[in-house]
């Protein structure tokens, strides 16, 4: 770490500590030249996630969008609030894991949200359903919950 006072590269820790819970170290530092002390922090750096939507625009992911259309889809239906937390976490987790190079496809955080609610909540399922897959008509809708009746049916 170089010395804010004279500029070399030469210093030692003398103190760590663990600030805002474990996400950042605080550090004291001596510098060996001239005795200047002073404090570095250290975090931990995120690659954004991006998603690239269907027209090939990317932009960054917000689990906001994904908060919104999952409240919306479980509206008035007998879901506690730390499961819809719980789903929304459980789908950001898995957003992340199958990003590849940090970018994931909008279809894909489609099927991630149908799967979750599919799970949690069969009418909340269709209700995101038909707006996911912008149903036209009451034939699609029908054709949606016939295959939900399925034995292996997976959105």
């Amino acid at each position: 770490m170089r010395c804010p006072h004279c500029h070399t590269n030469d210093d030692r820790v003398i103190e760590s500590r663990l600030l805002a819970d474990g996400d950042c170290i605080r550090r004291r530092r001596e510098c060996l030249d001239c005795g200047f002390r002073f404090t570095s922090y250290e975090r931990i750096e995120e690659k954004k996630l991006m998603v690239v939507k269907a027209d090939g625009r990317r932009e960054p992911f917000d689990i906001k969008k994904i908060e919104k259309g999952v409240m919306r889809a479980l509206e008035k239906r007998p879901i506690s609030t730390s499961e819809i937390e719980s789903i929304i976490n459980q789908i950001e987790d898995r957003a992340t894991l199958s990003a590849v190079s940090d970018e994931i496809t909008s279809a894909s955080i489609g099927e991630l949200v149908l799967q979750a609610l599919l799970q949690t909540d069969k009418v909340a399922y269709v209700r995101f359903a038909s707006v996911y897959k912008k149903f036209n008509n009451l034939d699609e809708f029908i054709k949606e919950v016939k295959k939900m009746e399925e034995p292996c049916f997976e959105p």
